[in-house]
């Protein structure tokens, strides 16, 4: 069970992680006023984060050794695996969903 935990919180903050970044860049790129200060609010919220997987992945060693429910050591590069093992296979199936109904 706690494997299971650990690769739910590495993949939340590495997901959360990159999505707060490419959403804050949309946001100061095309927004105008508060919305700029919101999108830099989100850039500096993703990097947080971004430096808190990297330190639960022991790829921060300066930082110290993380507690034990950050520690995403072993967990990180089979998390990343399964995430990219679907989205090949998701590809896989939207590649042949477009070929029938081109071919129909």
């Amino acid at each position: 069970m706690e494997g299971l935990v650990q690769y739910f919180l590495s993949m939340m903050t590495l997901v959360f992680a990159i999505a707060s970044i490419i959403a804050g860049i949309f946001t100061a790129y095309f927004g105008s006023g508060k919305s700029r200060a919101v999108g830099a609010i989100l850039i500096v919220i993703g990097l947080l984060v971004g430096v808190i997987f990297l330190w639960g992945a022991n790829l921060l060693s300066f930082m110290g050794t993380p507690m034990d429910f950050l520690n995403f050591t072993g967990t990180v590069v089979n998390g990343i695996i399964a995430v990219i093992g679907a989205v090949v296979g998701a590809l896989i199936a939207l590649g042949i969903f477009l070929l029938a109904i081109m071919k129909a």
